[in-house]
């Protein structure tokens, strides 16, 4: 593809042939999340990955714009790649009491729109590299009693590597605004 072509699909929704791959990356995703195989879910995260889940609040129509916590405020996550090896480490390590013994998970994703990437919008991206925005619904089941259900969405940007597919950046923003959870140790 010609530079101009490239810059000229730019923005574009992705063709059928990009979102099937798109949606089946992404169910291999929750698949390993559920089946509790962390390790091999960060081979699909990118080196730089940045990945952030602010917190949100109820706010009158007018103030819209504030509901969302922004960057250097209130998060869930705002995590690394090596800052998630780093907790899987601890997962697998016996010493992460919150998951010992370990949630059931089922990931459920839906709703799946990518386009194309504007580097121009997202510099170190190229046009083939994907911004892709998704609902999931997690439900989460620990212990005999604990049942926790997540439903919200995710923005991602995708970069195409020789490996495939891999996950630089996301931001995963909860429906919820007070969790009713115990802890929040689950991946999404």
């Amino acid at each position: 593809m010609s530079t101009t072509t490239a810059q000229s699909a730019a923005g574009r929704r992705a063709d059928r042939e990009t979102h099937f791959e798109v949606e089946q990356f992404y169910y291999l995703e929750a698949d390993l999340l559920d089946e509790g195989r962390f390790t091999d879910w960060l081979e699909l995260l990118d080196d730089d990955l940045d990945y952030w889940m602010p917190t949100r609040t109820n706010r009158l129509r007018r103030q819209q714009a504030l509901s969302i916590a922004a960057r250097g405020e209130a998060g869930y996550y705002d995590e690394t790649k090596e800052s998630l090896v780093w907790r899987i480490r601890r997962f697998d390590s016996g010493m992460a009491w919150a998951e010992d013994p370990p949630s059931r998970t089922r990931h459920l994703v839906t709703n799946v729109v990518a386009h194309q990437v504007d580097p121009d919008e997202h510099p170190g991206f190229t046009s083939g590299d994907l911004l892709v925005r998704s609902a999931f619904l997690v439900y989460r089941n620990r212990l005999e009693r604990e049942e926790n259900i997540f439903a919200g969405q995710r923005t991602d940007l995708l970069r195409r590597t020789a490996a495939g597919l891999r996950v630089a950046r996301r931001t995963i923003l909860l429906d919820q605004n007070i969790l009713q959870a115990k802890n929040i140790s689950t991946f999404f």
